[in-house]
């Protein structure tokens, strides 16, 4: 996911949107955990995406005081 993606997004959507991140990224941690992630490598972007939408809650949040 690209950060001009996010940046559209409202707050609220934001913080939506990273509550499903870090679902995906759990549920991938266990798959992973039980041998059954094929795809390592989503491990990582999850992380990323996850940073993204943080950092950009930060400066909406920041901006609005």
């Amino acid at each position: 996911m690209k950060a001009s993606e996010l940046q559209t997004l409202s707050e609220s959507e934001l913080e939506q949107k990273g509550r499903e991140l870090r679902d995906e990224l759990f549920n991938a941690k266990i798959r992973r955990a039980t041998e059954q992630l094929e795809n390592t490598a989503i491990l990582g972007e999850l992380r990323k995406d996850v940073a993204r939408v943080e950092t950009l809650l930060t400066k909406k949040r920041e901006a609005g005081k």
